[in-house]
């Protein structure tokens, strides 16, 4: 084995006229060629690609600029290149078995691929050249042998360009191409990930990297790069890579640590977490003729958007102290002078009322009272903001009873109140105790939501 690997790096060597470039060997004339061009474009190609890995029976060539390397150990058996060295429309990857292929292919470089022979196939978005292998009869794109390389990459003696990367925007994420070179800008790794190492021995690791305005891209490095055990750094700035994708998930890969400089101070500190009064229970239902279309209404009265983060609506079931069920309204932002409707059955809801709650959740949620509970809205440090009903006593037979019925605010009701104050709502229900309503309603004639009374 050990004499087949030597045989090889030498055939290689000859075949590119002594192509290895560095310290050792700065007097040795870099291996290239000429006298070859390209005949196909990159779309030409993808546009043979119908669905299942194809052998390429074209006699085309294209030209490409290399923008991957090996050099770090954080790619492996890939050479990754793009149809031009800036702003590039289309960017492919070779598989190929050759360990150290940036001594024969650096980034930057500029190549030509012979297709006639090679197989195109595609993994999710990413066109992949390559040899070929065959699992459980299905064709596919695996590396091609060592000695098959010089017959189809060649290197170009004249780089025009510098390759350089392309501006990753993050509300443009979805026009830029995969296996390209970007840049991302004022840029770190998020703060729960700081103190670890770039990946887990042996493992590809996913690290986390953030704006300033929490826009996220995952980097994934190899568990067998040469930095794989060196600490995340802290700082703030940018990274290169190629940019590569995971189903929806979008993937970030450096070539080595010089990739980045994160030599800025970090992002100061977003707080999304605040207390107001002007949330509150807007509307509670439990219609007589259809339990599947309940609801809980929150309403915002204040005159900007407030963002819901950490805050929590309880339930207490009839006579409980304890907490039955919560709902997390993290996520959530309700307007100005605007509602937030939640329902434990969505389907049914948008069935009834003719538009989607903002927000479904499960049965026996804080949406899904039968009307003889009790609910608490509390904001991120613990606080309650707002509350219907008394913990502890069982709805039924009270002036916060809403059974068969409806609880809504009184119109000139402006903010939460901790402490359940009867004369603040206007309850109908099916008995008409304590001051209620007995006045069965039904959906969705007799509800609002998403209308504040």
């Amino acid at each position: 084995m050990v004499k087949k690997s030597i045989y090889i790096v030498i055939v290689l060597c000859f075949t590119f006229l002594s192509c290895v470039k560095n310290s050792d060997f700065n007097d040795i004339v870099n291996g290239c060629i000429d006298d070859l061009e390209a005949n196909a474009t990159f779309e030409e190609v993808e546009a043979l690609y119908i669905e299942e890995t194809v052998q390429i029976k074209e006699d085309w060539i294209i030209e490409g600029y290399v923008i991957s390397s090996d050099k770090a150990g954080n790619f492996f058996g890939v050479l990754h290149f793009q149809d031009h060295p800036t702003n590039p429309a289309h960017g492919f990857q070779i598989e190929i078995d050759l360990r150290d292929s940036h001594l024969f292919f650096e980034a930057g470089s500029r190549i030509l691929i012979k297709l006639k022979g090679l197989y195109l196939g595609k993994s999710g978005e990413a066109f992949k050249l390559g040899g070929t292998f065959t699992a459980f009869g299905n064709i596919s794109v695996g590396r091609l042998p060592v000695l098959k390389i010089p017959e189809h990459i060649f290197l170009l003696c004249n780089i025009d360009d510098e390759v350089k990367p392309v501006l990753a925007h993050f509300k443009d994420l979805e026009e830029l191409k995969t296996n390209t070179l970007v840049r991302f800008e004022e840029i770190e790794v998020i703060e729960e990930e700081l103190g670890n190492t770039f990946a887990i021995e042996a493992e590809e690791t996913e690290r986390v990297l953030q704006n300033c305005t929490e826009n996220k891209v995952i980097m994934v490095n190899s568990g067998f790069s040469d930095f794989q055990a060196e600490v995340l750094p802290e700082g703030n700035g940018t990274i290169t890579g190629v940019l590569l994708k995971d189903g929806d998930k979008l993937q970030l890969v450096i070539r080595d640590l010089e990739d980045i400089n994160f030599t800025n101070d970090r992002c100061p500190e977003i707080i999304t977490e605040f207390t107001s009064t002007a949330i509150f229970i807007s509307e509670l239902a439990d219609p007589d003729n259809n339990t599947s279309a309940r609801f809980v209404e929150l309403y915002n009265s204040a005159s900007e958007p407030l963002d819901l983060n950490k805050w929590i609506l309880r339930r207490y079931t009839n006579d409980k102290t304890d907490i039955s069920s919560t709902i997390d309204l993290s996520g959530f932002v309700i307007n100005a002078e605007s509602t937030l409707v939640i329902s434990p059955n969505a389907n049914e809801f948008e069935l009834i009322y003719g538009f989607p709650p903002d927000l479904g959740v499960s049965t026996n949620s804080p949406a899904d009272s039968n009307g003889d509970d009790n609910l608490e809205l509390v904001d991120p440090f613990a606080t309650v903001v707002d509350v219907f009903g008394i913990i502890g006593e069982d709805g039924s037979n009270t002036n916060h009873e809403f059974e068969d019925g409806r609880a809504v605010r009184n119109a000139n009701i402006l903010e939460g109140n901790p402490n359940y104050t009867f004369d603040e709502w206007i309850i109908h229900n099916d008995t008409g105790d304590a001051g209620t309503t007995n006045q069965p309603q039904n959906a969705p004639e007799d509800f609002t939501p998403g209308i504040r009374d």
